[in-house]
């Protein structure tokens, strides 16, 4: 017997248990460590912030508030663009609705897990997704937008979409409306609440509001006949 072995023989059961214990420790906090490690750079590419001009996380939208989206726009066909598409379950749902939709997103973690989830659903040939930031697009070939903003953002957004529509589109705001625009319709409670805008009528509302300061201020001219 070696003289370690005589010396670990030697000491008292309590150092031995001890011991034991440090090493389960140690291991339970290596493995935690590493699980939430793993975790992070799973879920971090999902949660990171979506849009480079406003800190925009991805939050997933609720069941009720697709459900919302499509109800509003259930007369409505053609194009349709998610603007922040996060994993494009909008785009998806559109999609099976008859929509060719379209999916704008920087997150390009979430872009890849869309077009996966799209071909998983059956409709990636009626759905594209995009790495993009959504101020250097021009929305300008979609009949349909749904935005899923924040309020420091939005007001920015109105002037965007206000030029580049046309004037047949329909926009769709989820979570906050739009700061100006009257909404022509509203559906849903509380955060699942969403608000339809017609372009007809805010882009009117932009020319009118352009003309006004385009207007040169006639100054009063004093009456020069006795």
């Amino acid at each position: 017997m070696s003289q370690q072995e005589l010396l670990l023989d030697s000491a008292p059961s309590g150092a031995k248990e001890s011991r034991g214990r440090s090493r389960l420790g140690l291991i339970v906090t290596g493995v935690m460590g590493g699980s939430l490690v793993a975790l992070y750079a799973v879920a971090a590419p999902f949660v990171a912030p979506a849009l480079r001009k406003i800190c925009l996380p991805f939050v997933p939208a609720t069941t009720a508030q697709v459900e919302n989206v499509l109800n509003v726009l259930r007369a409505r066909s053609g194009s349709l663009v998610d603007i922040g598409s996060g994993d494009g379950r909008i785009v998806i749902a559109a999609a099976k609705h008859g929509f060719k939709a379209s999916g704008f997103e920087l997150n390009p973690w979430l872009v890849w897990y869309s077009r996966y989830k799209a071909w998983r659903e059956g409709v990636h040939c009626s759905t594209s997704f995009h790495i993009s930031d959504l101020w250097k697009v021009s929305f300008g070939q979609y009949s349909n937008v749904v935005i899923f903003g924040v309020p420091q953002m939005m007001d920015q957004l109105e002037l965007k979409l206000a030029r580049e529509l046309p004037r047949t589109a329909k926009v769709v705001a989820c979570r906050f409306p739009f700061p100006t625009w009257v909404p022509e319709e509203t559906a849903g409670e509380g955060i699942d609440t969403v608000w339809v805008y017609d372009a007809e009528t805010f882009k009117s509302q932009l020319q009118q509001g352009m003309t006004r300061k385009t207007m040169p201020e006639q100054e009063d001219t004093p009456d020069t006949h006795t």
